[in-house]
């Protein structure tokens, strides 16, 4: 999930915006063939959680030297890098991989969006502060379109602990969009993007360690064959495509693309996630959804932008949408 960033200036050229598109839909695109790729590794004999561990800790790895450039987060914020690292990092990805265990891709993906709608919950019930009407009509929208992907009138034709961890991956998101608020008036001491993607990484490796216990790995998987849809397709190749493309790749890409677009117009780009996602399930892993399921899914896509895309500008002093006034992390994101 692409990170979110401060609002590119109005004065930026027409040639940026269109590559920050590009970059944003390329980020789109990366995050979305994450569960599809884990899948098969999970169908193959290993444990959702060694998946996740073997995701985070490889990425990080890569990120590694990104982390000790911005070595100086450790001292200035730990709180973040640690929060950063067991909501978005490890919460948000060990509950998405074990949901896709058992149920499909699609509506594991379409449950997390969610997230914005809990978020909403969080700003009007916690922080005590008032949301337009705009937004809390995409809460309803989502919850309406969230009730026809699991089929409530059947009911809940899917597995309830997965409904259950998919939700949870929403909760951890919560927790991100609630840390990128963080440092948001720090001005140029605001943290750096890529260096709180590499230590929450890093964060999210170490916990993952102590959880997965990954010693009791089965590597043998890696060595062999994983199916999609009854096609073999060599394990070690879709595990380099979870760290390199869907974590690494997807990240980096997610934050360039927000330093060239305003976070309305990423947020955007950013649901196309859920539409991928639930496309490729279908192509590559024989997931088909009922027409109910996806208009469903259309219908949770658009409470999510309703309720991202009605935020009021910075300084407004409107009632908030989602969070507060634009976030700058120093330029906030959202997570896989």
């Amino acid at each position: 999930m692409p990170v979110r960033t401060s609002d590119s200036s109005p004065s930026s050229p027409r040639r940026g915006k269109g590559v920050g598109l590009g970059l944003a839909l390329l980020s789109a695109v990366a995050f979305g063939g994450s569960g599809v790729a884990a899948k098969p590794l999970i169908e193959a004999g290993l444990d959702p959680l060694h998946v996740v561990w073997l995701r985070v800790a490889g990425a990080a790895l890569v990120m590694l030297p990104l982390a000790v450039r911005h070595r100086a987060l450790l001292r200035r914020r730990p709180g973040l890098l640690a929060g950063f690292g067991l909501l978005a990092v490890a919460g948000v990805q060990a509950c998405y991989f074990a949901a896709l265990s058992r149920i499909p891709v699609g509506v594991a993906l379409l449950i997390e969006y969610l997230a914005p709608a809990l978020v909403l919950g969080w700003v009007r019930f916690v922080q005590r502060r008032p949301v337009t009407r705009a937004a809390a009509v995409g809460v309803v929208l989502a919850v309406g379109g969230l009730a026809c992907v699991v089929e409530v009138w059947s009911g809940l034709g899917f597995d309830a602990l997965g409904l259950l961890l998919a939700l949870g991956a929403a909760c951890c998101q919560v927790g991100y969009f609630v840390l990128s608020d963080q440092g948001s008036d720090a001005g140029d001491e605001a943290p750096d993007p890529l260096g709180v993607i590499a230590y929450g990484l890093l964060v999210g490796a170490a916990v993952l360690t102590v959880v997965a216990r990954p010693w009791n790995m089965d590597w043998s998987v890696l060595t062999g064959t994983a199916r999609m849809d009854g096609t073999p397709v060599a394990a070690f190749a879709l595990l380099a495509w979870i760290v390199l493309v869907a974590t690494v790749v997807a990240y980096v890409t997610g934050v360039l693309a927000v330093r060239r677009l305003s976070p309305q117009v990423a947020g955007v780009v950013a649901c196309l996630e859920a539409v991928i996602a639930t496309v490729l399930a279908w192509i590559l892993l024989g997931e088909h959804l009922s027409a109910p399921q996806l208009a469903g899914g259309v219908i949770v896509l658009v409470g999510a932008f309703i309720a991202q895309s009605s935020t009021p500008s910075k300084g407004s002093g409107q009632p908030v949408a989602s969070g507060g006034p634009e976030r700058k992390l120093s330029r906030p994101g959202r997570a896989a």
